[in-house]
């Protein structure tokens, strides 16, 4: 009955155009030396029936779905969604589409997702990151499946990625803080669990202030969740402490949003009373007021190599296992010196 009925349906669209099947189906499969007027024809025929093509009978002649899946933590973080919007345009242009599927940094519910977009039908895969469960690398291997992490830089023989140093960028932070001459520091991170790149980002500010004899005390580090609202809270609580801190380095940008406007709030110039760091460079960065410093995460340009990868190895050629694109440090005028202390009278 379903093959009978797409039959007919082909024929209907054949008769509508004024064209054989064979044309038709030409049409549909992206054949080459089809002539634009055939394509409009069949085009505009498709459009008064309504006809959709049969995706099984598509993929089964063609061996491919059309259709690549991503795994996010959450578009909450409007980072993801620069690079989703990348890689779905990206995907267009290969004559492809992007199921998404967010797990809120639980790696559990992230293997099931992985499992129901496998069951639902994709061509590859995109997971972000380097934490994730053993059964999701058993599961991909198995199935043979293409897949690409990016976001990290972690050199793996088991997760191909192209990606960024959190790390890295996180020192330079760090460092740009202590030689404007900042001894007091704190840091606002995401929760490190399940997310190796708020993990990498603190153990960045720690090295670079270890190293210049300054370690951060474990009671100047706060853990939130993502949000304005969190990084409201953890200015409030780190302001508490005496002495307060003269710098805060966020885990993220809009962490530090939220510390600058509790600061803000709080009567507290920035930066000549406090300076405040960032790491992602979102379109908001730079007309906060003052605006922001913070560290450029590709993301677009992670979502367009990632696409032209992973066709790539869909098609079976082989592409770079490691691939790391540069985050730099944006310098801004939320950071300078740390105020003078003024001498007791």
């Amino acid at each position: 009955m379903h093959k009978a009925t797409q039959r007919t349906l082909l024929e209907d669209v054949a008769r509508e155009a004024g064209v054989s099947t064979a044309s038709v189906s030409r049409v549909l499969n992206h054949a080459p030396n089809v002539s634009e007027r055939l394509r409009e024809k069949v085009t505009a025929a498709i459009d008064r029936l309504g006809y959709v093509p049969d995706g099984t009978a598509r993929a089964l002649a063609s061996r491919r779905i059309g259709a690549i899946g991503a795994l996010v933590p959450t578009l909450d973080n409007p980072i993801f969604g620069a690079m989703i919007d990348s890689l779905e345009q990206r995907l267009k242009r290969h004559d492809c589409r992007l199921l998404i599927a967010t797990y809120r940094y639980d790696l559990d519910d992230e293997l099931e997702a992985l499992r129901t977009l496998i069951q639902q039908g994709v061509d590859g895969l995109v997971l972000i990151g380097h934490d994730h469960r053993p059964a999701a690398l058993t599961t991909l291997q198995r199935r043979q499946l293409p897949f690409l992490t990016c976001w990290h830089a972690e050199e793996d023989p088991d997760w191909p990625c192209i990606g960024f140093d959190n790390a890295g960028p996180a020192r330079a932070l760090a460092e740009h803080l202590l030689m404007l001459g900042h001894r007091q520091l704190a840091v606002v991170s995401a929760p490190v669990d399940s997310n190796d790149r708020a993990r990498a980002r603190l153990e960045g500010f720690r090295q670079a202030a270890e190293a210049t004899g300054c370690p951060v005390p474990p009671e100047r580090i706060v853990t939130v969740e993502y949000g304005i609202a969190e990084g409201c809270q953890a200015f409030e609580s780190l302001m508490r402490q005496q002495p307060p801190p003269t710098a805060i380095l966020c885990g993220n940008d809009t962490l530090a949003f939220g510390v600058m406007l509790a600061a803000q709030r709080a009567g507290i110039r920035i930066p000549e009373e406090l300076s405040i760091t960032g790491f992602d460079d979102l379109p908001q960065a730079r007309f906060m007021s003052p605006p922001l410093t913070t560290i450029a995460v590709p993301a677009a340009e992670i979502g367009r190599r990632v696409a032209d990868a992973l066709i790539a190895r869909i098609g079976g050629e082989t592409t770079p296992h490691r691939q790391l694109i540069d985050a730099p440090l944006v310098l801004r005028a939320s950071t300078g010196p740390p105020p003078v202390q003024q001498p007791k009278p």
